[in-house]
């Protein structure tokens, strides 16, 4: 990789193919906390508890739109995750006809320790920055996944 300032677009795409295997292959390896172990969560789990874990209650159609999946989907992955007891739904007080989930007190904390390296590795990357070089690296990683999924 080039450690000159200003590498060209052939030095920086390669550095960006070969550091990517290396990004998801890390996301990969966070060690799911014991007490969450037997509930053979997969990497979709990661994305739908964090969206609940940041974002606090939220319903099965906000989190489809979200994770950009089917609500069909949604309702069955947070099924599955209520029957083991991960997430809870609960009757939304300002409008009693909608469902909220969120994640059950007894593994909020499991939860968030799993999901905490990742945030505190980007906390570290992105702290640094500006609030514009920050705009432009979440910019150009979206740019570069709409790219790759029209493949």
């Amino acid at each position: 990789m080039s450690t000159e300032p200003d590498p060209s677009l052939d030095e920086s795409v390669r550095a960006m193919v070969l550091l990517m295997p290396q990004l998801v292959g890390r996301a990969k390896r966070l060690p799911v906390p014991a007490a969450l172990q037997s509930f053979e969560l997969a990497p979709r789990h990661l994305s739908l508890l964090t969206y609940v874990l940041l974002d606090g209650p939220v319903t099965v159609n906000e989190l489809a739109k979200r994770l950009q999946v089917a609500p069909t989907t949604v309702s069955l992955m947070v099924a599955d995750l209520n029957r083991q007891g991960v997430v809870n739904r609960q009757t939304d007080d300002n409008d009693r006809r909608r469902t909220l989930v969120t994640i059950a007190d007894s593994h909020r904390p499991a939860v968030a320790a799993w999901l905490g390296g990742a945030d505190r590795g980007w906390r570290a990357a992105l702290g640094p920055l500006t609030a514009e070089e920050r705009a432009l690296v979440i910019a150009t990683l979206r740019a570069y996944e709409e790219a790759v999924s029209e493949l």
